[in-house]
């Protein structure tokens, strides 16, 4: 006996629906979105390091008047330097491998938090060679890298690490490997971030700068919907450290001009 037409794809469509019935619930992803303040605030420590008159550094930016001091500071571009991390109750699985480009005399990005065991790959995207190491890493030692090279490196257990390069001093890259981190963002140039959980639970919202924590540490409980924190901006720069920052680096300026005048004058007492 022939079945209809129409019989046939109900029953079809009731197949379909048993099998649906039987997959396991999956959690639904959810985002937990903010906002950073101050960020403008924060000093990079190669500008730090450059400033030091014992360095030799050299600087062509001389103070305008008419310019506030809020817009003459350098500071950090946050899309790479400053890493958001969602930080579960527990320990958590390794991601996939993370590429981290390193090109323009700096890495991308530049602060990075993961669970330990995580693998990142070293990719030189400019047209000379790089020889990256980690400080005071013995997995990690000096080696050339050409153009278009990678390089991958595993890392250890929990805590900071620091890669820099003996070719470009101005690189340097913090790896944080902290065993409870569940997913990590970037903010945009304004401080907007969002992370992406997968799993329903208790996160704590920290960021990152430099290798160190800053701002402070929020609480969030995801159940299955966003969670919104713009109305409650995480605060991580202080203005008093940027004074104090902008004082000293006057004081290091004048004092590297007293030098070059003392150093001139006695050129010209030689002669």
């Amino acid at each position: 006996m022939k079945r209809a037409p129409g019989a046939s794809r109900r029953l079809i469509y009731c197949l379909l629906g048993l099998s649906v019935l039987a997959l396991p619930a999956t959690a639904v992803a959810a985002k937990i979105k903010g906002r950073l303040e101050g960020f403008r605030l924060l000093t990079n420590p190669v500008w730090t390091d450059a400033r030091d008159p014992k360095h030799h550094g050299y600087s062509f930016r001389e103070p305008v008047p008419t310019v506030r001091a809020e817009f003459r500071r350098l500071y950090p571009h946050v899309p790479k330097e400053l890493c958001v991390a969602a930080l579960a109750a527990g320990p958590q699985k390794p991601p996939p491998p993370i590429l981290i480009r390193v090109g323009g005399g700096r890495t991308t990005p530049v602060t990075i938090v993961v669970p330990p065991g995580t693998r990142l790959t070293f990719q030189n995207t400019d047209p000379f060679k790089h020889r990256l190491y980690g400080v005071d890493i013995k997995t990690f030692p000096p080696n050339d890298s050409i153009r278009g090279a990678t390089r991958d490196w595993t890392v250890p257990e929990a805590g900071t690490y620091e890669i820099r390069d003996e070719l470009a001093p101005s690189l340097r890259m913090f790896v944080v490997s902290e065993p409870n981190v569940a997913t990590v963002s970037y903010p945009s140039l304004k401080g907007e971030f969002a992370l992406n959980v997968e799993q329903p639970g208790d996160y704590t919202v920290q960021a990152f700068f430099n290798g160190k924590k800053i701002g402070q540490a929020i609480p969030v409980k995801v159940e299955g919907g966003d969670v919104d924190l713009a109305k409650t901006p995480i605060k991580v720069g202080d203005q008093k450290t940027a004074e104090a920052a902008d004082k000293a680096e006057a004081a290091d300026k004048e004092k590297a001009e007293k030098a070059e005048q003392a150093e001139k004058a006695e050129k010209e007492g030689k002669k």
